[in-house]
Order: structure tokens, then C-alpha cells, then sequence
């Protein structure tokens, strides 16, 4: 048991920092469609084909734009991405209503790639899937050790006072109140860093294997882009393949023959953009393949719930309010454990034997 609390309290002071802020971040991303402020952010949704052919035909003939995140119930505005992180908002009528040239002139898109990858690309996900594996072993540690001092229990929002037995005090409580919510936030968010974490969460709903390579994004073959590609024509078939879906986002190909993918939400799929897509030869619009994500191995469908848990984009506000607690849990747990650790450190006692041998000199 000693070794385990020496693990759980280094462990803690070494990547707790980095927990405390992927909390806090996450609780402001929880929060985004509410704070950040373009004009039309708020319109009511307009799904119907012939709004969403002309806005697309007008947002996709700016030049360099690269592919478009359509509107949705949530957020009234498309957002158009250019290169090296430039980007638009467009009202549902295809009309610009604000601009960027990099990310950091839009908190929301730093804040998300601060959340996701550290500002530092793939790198940044080693560091936050390492990170999600320790706060996994944070929680199950935490809790066999609550154990043995739960006749203690006393909940408390912030710490009595800011000594070091009583961070620690609120620190053990908090955590096991918190650790259900933890346990689903971190979990959830370290199945979409770790695909080999991912297989074995989703092992009870069918193989892992199928479910990985069905995950795996198909690789198809056309020719190169055309001039001027019919998107009128994109948008009618993938509404006349899934009439009861929404479109949610159209991308251009990212190399030579490969081809122009659209992207589509059904009912009853979870994840907020979907995983229904049809790939479209990107000379001829000639349809190339499509996938319905309601026909993915089991397997593969639970992996594509665990992105809606994390971000509250099912539930409602209830879940939404739960994921705030365990966000904010998260920051306080995470910062006050890197705050006792390096700046709260209890004095070494000196043992008997020394303090007789400085008082004899």
C-alpha cells in the first residue's frame, strides 16, 4: 500500500499540471456555442438541399478554401477552412460574416487545439493519451486508497484551509465523489488517442480486429481536381443515398486522386458530424464509394459514441452540468496535487540520533 501512494503522489506531482489544464480547457470547450460571439452564431438551422447547394457553391468558390463544416442545430454559421489554420465563418446563406488568418485570432480554435494536442501536433497526443493512462490509474489508486481512511469522509468544495494536510484532506474526498465522472471523461477521451486502449474498450461490443480496420479511413483512387466539380450534384446524391441525414462536411482531396469526401450525420448516429460518408471522383463526380456508419461493426459503432460522451454533444444540459463537475474536479485535483507535491512538501524530521550528535558538538 505504501508503494502504491508513493506511485499515486509522484505520479500526480510529474503530470497532474497537464491534467489540471486538459480540465479546465475541456470545461470551456464544453461552453463554446454560448461564448463565442459571431453574428449569426444564434440563426435557426436551415437543413433543406437548395440552401445548402447555394451556400456551398458560394463559400467553395473562394479561392483556397478547402472544405466546409456546415451548420447545424447547435451553430447557425458554417465554418470554411483555407490553409495553414486560416478560416470563415459564413452565415447559412454563404455570406462571410468574419474572418481569420491563423488560429489564435479565434480562442475557440486554439482552446480546441490546445485540448488536443498540446499545440504541438501529434506529439501533443502522445503527451495527452500518456497523461489520460496515468489519470485512469490516478482514479483506481485513489480510490483503494480512500479505503482506508472513508470513516474520515467529509466533502467539501474547497480545502478548509491551504496547509498541506488539508489539500490533501480535500483532495482524497473529492476524488472519490468525482471518480465515476473521471473514470467516463478520461476514458472516453484517451479511446480517441490510443486506438490499441480504444479496441480493448470496445471489445464487448464486438471483434477488435473488424472494428479497427473498419475505422481505418478507405483509401480510393480518381483523377485530379476539376475546375469547377458540380457540387449541386454531390449534395442531391448524398441526399437522395440518406434522405433523413445531415450534411455536416465537405473536403476537398488532400493529394492528386484522391478523392472529394462528404460527410453525413443520420438520426440515430451520436457523433456530431458522423461517420456517414461518399467519396466522389474528384474529376468526374462520379461516386467512387459510400459507407453507412449505422452499418459499422458493433465494435466500431462504440467507438464512434465515445467522442459525443466526452464532449456532452448528447445528454442535454444534465450531462452537460455533470461534465462541468468533473471537469472542474479534474483542474482542482490535478493543480492542488502539483501544488502540495513541489510547493507543499512536508520538512524531513531529523531523527533522534543526529540531533544527539549536533548537540554534543
Amino acid at each position: 500500500m505504501k508503494l502504491l501512494d508513493t506511485l499515486h503522489r509522484w505520479t500526480g506531482g510529474l503530470i497532474g499540471l497537464v491534467l489540471g489544464l486538459l480540465g479546465l480547457s475541456g470545461t470551456i470547450l464544453l461552453y463554446e456555442h454560448l461564448w463565442i460571439g459571431v453574428p449569426g452564431a444564434g440563426d435557426a438551422w436551415r437543413g433543406d438541399l437548395p440552401t445548402i447547394t447555394a451556400a456551398t457553391e458560394r463559400l467553395m468558390a473562394m479561392p483556397g478554401t478547402q472544405g466546409i463544416i456546415y451548420a447545424d442545430e447547435n451553430f447557425g454559421l458554417h465554418q470554411t477552412r483555407f490553409g495553414e489554420g486560416a478560416g470563415a465563418y459564413a452565415n447559412q446563406s454563404g455570406e462571410v460574416v468574419a474572418r481569420w488568418a491563423s488560429q489564435w485570432e479565434r480562442p475557440e480554435l486554439w482552446i480546441f487545439d490546445f485540448h488536443h494536442h498540446l499545440f504541438t501536433g501529434d506529439s501533443g497526443e502522445w503527451v495527452i493519451g500518456i497523461a489520460g493512462l496515468c489519470g485512469l490509474f490516478f482514479v483506481i489508486s485513489g480510490a483503494i486508497l480512500w479505503w482506508r481512511t472513508r470513516r474520515t469522509f467529509q466533502l467539501r468544495l474547497w480545502p478548509k484551509r491551504m496547509s498541506r494536510p488539508s489539500i490533501v484532506w480535500h483532495h482524497r474526498d473529492l476524488g472519490i465523489v468525482a471518480a465515476p465522472l473521471l473514470l467516463i471523461s478520461i476514458v472516453t477521451g484517451t479511446m480517441m488517442i490510443f486506438r490499441p486502449f480504444a479496441m480493448v474498450m470496445v471489445a464487448p461490443f464486438g471483434s477488435p480486429a473488424a472494428a479497427a480496420k473498419a475505422l481505418d479511413p478507405p483509401k480510393y483512387k480518381g483523377g485530379l481536381l476539376a475546375e469547377k466539380p458540380d457540387y449541386a450534384a454531390m449534395l442531391a446524391e448524398g441526399r437522395r443515398r440518406f434522405p433523413d441525414a445531415e450534411f455536416r462536411i465537405l473536403s476537398l482531396p488532400r493529394g492528386p486522386g484522391d478523392p472529394i469526401s462528404l460527410r453525413m450525420k443520420q438520426p440515430a448516429e451520436w457523433l456530431p458530424n458522423g461517420r456517414t460518408t461518399i467519396a466522389f471522383d474528384a474529376a468526374t463526380g462520379d461516386v467512387l464509394a459510400a459507407r453507412d456508419a449505422l452499418a459499422l461493426p458493433g465494435g466500431a459503432q462504440a467507438f464512434n459514441m465515445a467522442f459525443p460522451i466526452h464532449a456532452s454533444k448528447v445528454g442535454g444540459w444534465t450531462w452537460r452540468i455533470l461534465l462541468t463537475i468533473s471537469g472542474l474536479a479534474m483542474t482542482m485535483l490535478g493543480s492542488f496535487a502539483v501544488w502540495t507535491f513541489w510547493f507543499r512538501r512536508p520538512k524531513p524530521v531529523k531523527s533522534p540520533a543526529k540531533k544527539a550528535t549536533l548537540a554534543s558538538t
